[in-house]
């Protein structure tokens, strides 16, 4: 069969065409230049442009005000709010972090890494939005929690997080007039996790034994010290 010059050119053309669409599709490639209002692409939200799961603001999902982590909770704290970040903390973070913050809890005294305490001064003088970023993102062991956390309830434990450590360092100028500092308590061993009380000997490696009265046990330890010197003594005489 014999093709026409016109044909041929004709059938070119339709081939060709078929790719156009396919190379060259009408969308917008991130951080490209727009000239839709002289934007990049993607724009900035419309001014006022309220999500329908946050406030709508960078700082509230992030805890970073630019570049900086913010020290605000960004929204009205009140005692609502902290029972919510207390229940929220009890469940997800004291498991590690202790009832009190001190990094002893349930699963550390069971071999697990133990996380920093919320009562050194280092993390004393951490922003607020250190603790959401930490929950967020994770840090060292600690596994992100962004899934099972919202971002409301994380904002809620970060201020939580801020009435324990007050709990521990408060400035004795905030106590009531005329009213004592009680003595510390003699405590030696493993302190309690807020869910378990103190041992009187270190039950998990993770802290060593205080000054303190002996215990039963360390008395028992003592006294079959001395059997086994006694023995070695008249063992070296005989």
């Amino acid at each position: 069969m014999r093709w026409s010059l016109g044909a041929v050119v004709l059938l070119g053309l339709s081939l060709g065409a078929c790719r156009e669409d396919m190379q060259n599709q009408p969308r917008l490639k991130p951080l490209r230049p727009s000239n839709f209002m002289g934007q990049d692409a993607p724009a900035e939200p419309v001014l006022g442009t309220i999500a329908r799961d946050d406030t709508g603001t960078a700082y509230f999902n992030t805890g970073y005000k630019g570049k900086t982590l913010g020290n605000a909770i960004p929204f009205a704290v009140d005692k609502a709010v902290l029972e919510r970040g207390r229940e929220r903390y009890n469940i997800y973070c004291a498991p590690c972090h202790a009832r009190t913050g001190d990094g002893n809890g349930m699963i550390v005294q069971r071999g697990y890494r133990r996380p920093p305490s919320y009562h050194t001064d280092r993390l004393r003088r951490v922003p607020l939005g250190h603790f959401f970023e930490v929950m967020t993102n994770g840090f060292g062991a600690m596994p992100d929690y962004s899934a099972q956390i919202a971002p409301r309830d994380r904002w809620a434990i970060a201020a939580y997080i801020r009435v324990l450590q007050l709990s521990q360092y408060a400035p004795v100028n905030l106590m009531p007039a005329g009213t004592a500092l009680p003595p510390p308590p003699a405590l030696p061993g493993t302190p309690g996790s807020g869910a378990t009380p103190a041992q009187a000997a270190p039950q998990s490696g993770n802290v060593e034994a205080s000054e303190g009265p002996p215990s039963k046990v360390q008395k028992k330890a003592a006294e079959e010290k001395k059997k086994r010197a006694k023995k070695e003594t008249e063992v070296k005489h005989k």
